[in-house]
């Protein structure tokens, strides 16, 4: 009977609510203007749509689980005004409730697909490799040991370790970091990578569960099962709610002999506008955030936010592009222009599939500068570089070790002259023209419009930032020099990120994670409120987050905070109207100045102030935002950038 009656409730959903309210409330307009062209008041449509639906729940739960919530109240207030022929107050009443309803559900948690896209990652074949040949196999099947073959464009199947081969491993669903990671005889390679260029061979040493993908599936799944959800005002009450109206009624009944009295104090206790005090509050507020480009996913998720104490933050894509791009050119031949190494290097990428050569191109076409000639001949090196022939010229660029192996001297100048720049972790390529040496170009991620103001405003409302990073130890720092942030980890694998987060909130901290990859799916789950950056970030990102940052900037960042706490106000001041109202009617009801239909009208003039002091967060902007005037540079690190202009 009771799996009957809980199907009953979950036909039709939301629509069903809607609807039923529409209803209703033309229902009781009627009632009220005395419209009845039945033998019955007009009130019963809103009494049977809205309030059997609360009476089946208090019932389901009180007998299932004994758990008493505030639709217990509401349920005695109905039986008990219906019983006294008060149809119009019990109306009301139910229908109340019921719009304070829906609004909660349309503010609760959405149902996210996540771990299910995260699934579609895992790799499906694998290339087998012994004395039969190549024998394409499920993922499933490949054993420790096993001897893969990886092409490229394929995403590796397993975790495993390089044996012969030369390549360019996209690590970004791993680790978040947008530039690939060059990788040769006995590097290891993760479960989920993709292979850019060149085949190679392998030997499977973690497989199935154990592997890296699987890991952050489990990850992510233990992750979100650790949130806590929280519940409503008005049933975290609900107990003392019900206990005390009860004994005041049947006290007020004993003492003074008129059960309408009684029932009075029963319409008036029910926690109408204290129902509403939340959902509205919270709706308004997203709606306001909706306008400053934040989608908010979970209904409980500014209230999460207000009491966050860090911000952690990824760094590529989050507070950088994700993009690198050509921050320095340095000639090491003297009389060799940089505006012409860059035009070598720009011409000797041009067919080039690497995403640094590719960046090189694209640095190059952004400036005012002729089109890069067309190489006669190109040849691209797996993890190493390119060679290639330009009008006559031959040139190799790439790393030392590629330049060392075409026979081109390299003195301790050339190191000398990278490392200012590999200490700021930029990644540099070397270029050689003729057999010499002739300079570098150093590639760097670049900071968002605007990154310091918003670390700087996260600052001001008292919650500290945190940089967390896949990037090397030197990039890392350097970003966070620039951002004026005191808190760091680099070098950080997914469960790295979990973990700091989980020893924060174990000593007491609340954390709101900011990240856009697949990597941050975990971090983005367990902490106390997830924020995926919508545009540039992935889908499982955005599916693992609360919140969801639609065009990317950044810059609102510091109002959403303030919101949040500002929403947290404005329900606390919801939370004390309603109650002294409540206790005010009752005082009413107790000395007979108040009847049922008054009293439930008492409630609707609550009910009303209450959605309107919520409604005024709507356009509730607090303090300027912090952010950057346009047009002062896309970054920090492109300012030294500018020199290619200053000398061109």
């Amino acid at each position: 009977m009771i799996r009957r009656l809980e199907a009953l409730l979950e036909w039709g959903g939301t629509r069903r609510d809607i609807i039923f309210l529409v209803i209703s409330g033309l229902a009781l307009l009627a009632s009220m203007a005395g419209f009845s062209p039945f033998p019955f008041d007009m009130a019963w449509a809103a009494i049977v749509l809205c309030g059997v639906p609360i009476l089946l729940e208090a019932f389901i739960g009180l007998v299932t689980a004994f758990d008493i919530k505030a639709d217990v109240l509401v349920s005695i207030a109905l039986v008990a005004s219906v019983a006294i022929g008060e149809d119009f107050a019990a109306g009301e009443v139910a229908f109340i409730m019921q719009l304070g309803g829906l609004l909660e559900e349309l503010t609760v948690a959405r149902a996210r697909a996540g771990i299910e896209k995260l699934v579609r990652l895992t790799p499906r074949t694998a290339r087998r490799v012994d004395g039969a040949g190549e024998t394409v196999i499920p993922a499933e099947e490949v054993a420790v040991g096993d001897i893969l073959r990886v092409l490229p464009g394929e995403m590796v199947p397993v975790d495993g370790v390089i044996l012969t081969g030369q390549t360019s491993i996209d690590q970004s669903v791993m680790t978040g970091e947008s530039l690939p990671v060059d990788k040769g005889a006995g590097d290891e390679v993760s479960s989920g990578t993709v292979n850019q260029f060149g085949a190679f061979d392998m030997r499977a040493s973690r497989v199935g569960e154990d592997s890296a993908i699987q890991r952050m599936i489990r990850l992510v799944q233990s992750a979100d099962a650790g949130k806590a959800k929280i519940v409503g005002a008005a049933d975290r009450w609900a107990t003392w709610i019900v206990v005390t109206a009860l004994t005041a009624a049947a006290l007020t009944w004993l003492f003074s002999g008129e059960i309408i009295r009684a029932v009075t104090i029963l319409v008036v206790f029910c926690p109408c506008a204290l129902v509403l005090a939340t959902p509205t509050a919270i709706m308004a507020a997203i709606g306001n955030a909706t306008r400053h480009g934040f989608l908010v996913r979970e209904g409980d998720a500014l209230e999460r936010l207000s009491g966050v104490t860090h911000v952690t933050f990824d760094k590529t894509g989050t507070l950088t592009y994700g993009t690198p791009r050509v921050t320095a050119v340095r000639s090491l031949r003297e009389g060799l222009e940089e505006e012409r190494l860059y035009a070598w290097a720009a011409s000797a990428e041009l067919r080039s599939e690497h995403p640094l050569g590719r960046a090189v191109v694209r640095s190059y076409r952004e400036g005012d500068r002729p089109a890069p000639s067309e190489p006669q001949d190109f040849q691209m090196v797996p993890g190493r570089g390119v060679l290639a022939t330009v009008e006559g010229r031959t040139l190799a660029a790439g790393s030392l070790e590629l330049l060392a192996r075409q026979g081109v001297p390299v003195g301790p100048e050339a190191e000398a002259a990278a490392e200012p720049f590999l200490a700021e972790g930029c990644t540099v390529i070397f270029l050689a023209e003729g057999g010499r040496l002739a300079g570098l170009l150093a590639l760097a991620d670049t900071l968002r419009e605007g990154a310091a103001a918003v670390i700087q405003g996260v600052k001001e409302t008292g919650i500290t930032p945190v940089l967390l990073t896949g990037d090397h130890e030197n990039a890392a720092r350097h970003i966070a020099g620039l951002l004026n942030i005191d808190q760091l980890q680099a070098g950080c694998l997914p469960e790295d990120k979990l973990n700091w987060i989980g020893a924060c909130q174990e000593k007491g901290g609340r954390v709101c994670m900011i990240g856009d990859g697949i990597n941050d799916a975990p971090a983005l789950k367990k902490a106390h409120v997830g924020i995926a950056m919508g545009g540039v970030g992935s889908d499982i990102a955005v599916d693992a987050a609360d919140i969801a940052l639609v065009n990317d900037d950044i810059g609102e960042l510091p109002h959403l905070l303030r919101l949040a706490r500002r929403m947290m106000f404005t329900i606390k001041c919801n939370l004390t109207f309603s109650m002294t109202l409540n206790f005010a009617a009752i005082l009413l009801a107790i000395s007979g100045i108040l009847n049922p239909v008054v009293g439930a009208l008492v409630h609707n003039a609550g009910s009303v102030l209450v959605i309107v002091n919520s409604a005024l967060l709507l356009k509730w902007r607090g303090r300027a935002g912090h952010r950057r005037p346009a047009g002062q540079g896309a970054s920090a690190s492109l300012a030294q950038g500018d020199l290619l202009r200053e000398k061109g």
